[in-house]
């Protein structure tokens, strides 16, 4: 469950290390971000010389949520951390993807970023 103003680890090396969400995108009620939705971001910690830098406002998928989500066989999934991977053009920045992600990053249409990680649970 990812709201505004919620800080989120980023699972790529695409450069960022810590996001800040402020949008969540998919209506204008919208409130909370689940496994596989888009959020707007603003990158508050970075690597130096890479292609993203503080202050940068992106986009992202969240990949791992701590807040329990149900999946359709009534099974519950949970992560230690609230991750996102950062994309462009729904094409992820980053060319490899760190830790696990919940499957339903590929049923939600990013089928992209499920073929980088290393495992997906």
């Amino acid at each position: 469950m990812i709201q505004p103003e919620t800080k989120l680890r980023v699972a790529d090396n695409s450069g960022a290390k810590i996001v800040k969400c402020f949008k969540v995108l998919g209506g204008s009620r919208k409130r909370y971000a689940q496994i596989g939705d888009t959020i707007v971001a603003s990158v508050k910690k970075a690597e130096p010389r890479k292609d993203v830098k503080k202050k940068d406002v992106v986009r992202g998928v969240v990949v791992r949520q701590r807040k329990p989500y149900r999946r359709s066989d009534g099974s519950y999934v949970r992560f230690d951390e609230n991750a996102v991977v950062l994309i462009d053009n729904n094409k992820p920045i980053g060319t490899r993807v760190f830790g696990p992600i919940a499957r339903e990053v590929r049923k939600k249409g990013h089928a992209s970023i499920a073929s980088l990680a290393e495992d997906i649970i």
